[in-house]
């Protein structure tokens, strides 16, 4: 079996379409259908099914991808980096929002010139669900908010970027008294499903503070937006830069305020530990951080 074919349909069964697989592959739709044809012709079965738009597995499909997603894995694994020295093979790395856009950027171009051998395979996605996804070894390592709660010694964590979390205002509420601000203007909360929101909501519960909700969102570009346009203020982590552009907002300082700790988790079993290593090499190059590895 041709490997090209799984790798076509597993392409199909991420991006949901034809078209989206065939610009993923740099291939025609028609070249991406005919490699699905010859993969069904070789099992002997119908993998995927017509979704209005789209298309979906069949549960035959489901089980192919299943199974084809390590298969593959370990195949890529095995032909690379067979030269004496050279670290290569694909690293899977998960990242919040934030994190791609703010941290990766640098940390890919750093990577590509010390380790070119080396193939990051990017998911984004929440903390939480990148942090079950380490967990279950769907992802290598990956850049998120530090957990409530204790990482597992099976896991190692490497601060990247200590966050203080701030009150985030129009401009021409910078010079006001935070806790005033809280208790008059409305306000954007930072969704507390998300990690870094829970740290703002528990900072409100400890400091008694029952601010004029409005609104509840989860991503913070969307909050920054609506502060500046006079919408409310929110408590919200000082994440990495760029911001959205054009805005004109204050980040005022909170009396006792938390951090949020974004950082690299990664099982420390992986099999592709020598690329995890050289990932967290590069990450203390560029932050300054010396990572021990330890929770």
């Amino acid at each position: 079996m041709d490997t090209r074919f799984l790798e076509t349909f597993l392409a199909v069964v991420e991006g949901g379409s034809i078209s989206e697989a065939a610009r993923r592959l740099h291939l025609t739709p028609a070249g991406v259908t005919q490699r699905l044809r010859a993969l069904e012709g070789e099992i002997g079965a119908a993998l995927l099914a017509r979704t209005g738009r789209g298309v979906a597995p069949t549960p035959a499909g489901l089980r192919i991808a299943e199974r084809a997603r390590p298969l593959l894995h370990g195949l890529r694994d095995l032909s690379a980096g067979l030269e004496e020295g050279v670290l290569a093979g694909e690293l899977r790395l998960g990242a919040v929002t934030t994190a791609a856009i703010g941290l990766l950027p640098d940390l890919l171009v750093s990577l590509r010139a010390s380790h070119p051998g080396i193939d990051v395979r990017l998911q984004p996605g929440r903390s939480s669900e990148l942090y079950a996804a380490i967990l279950d070894a769907a992802l290598d390592a990956a850049l998120i908010a530090q957990p409530p709660f204790g990482v597992p010694k099976s896991c190692g964590w490497m601060d990247v970027r200590i966050e203080p979390m701030v009150l985030l205002v129009p401009e021409s509420l910078a010079g006001e008294e935070p806790m005033a601000l809280l208790s008059t203007q409305p306000f954007i909360r930072y969704d507390e499903r998300s990690w870094g929101g829970k740290l703002a909501g528990d900072y409100l519960r400890r400091r008694r503070i029952r601010p004029r909700e409005i609104f509840e969102l989860e991503t913070l570009d969307a909050i920054a937006v609506l502060v500046d346009r006079g919408l409310g203020i929110s408590i919200v982590p000082d994440w990495a830069p760029p911001w959205p552009s054009g805005l004109s907002l204050a980040k005022l300082p909170l009396p006792d305020a938390p951090s949020r700790s974004i950082g690299l988790v990664w099982q420390r079993a992986s099999p592709r530990v020598a690329l995890i290593d050289a990932l967290r090499g590069d990450i203390a190059t560029l932050s300054g951080r010396e990572g021990d590895g330890r929770p």
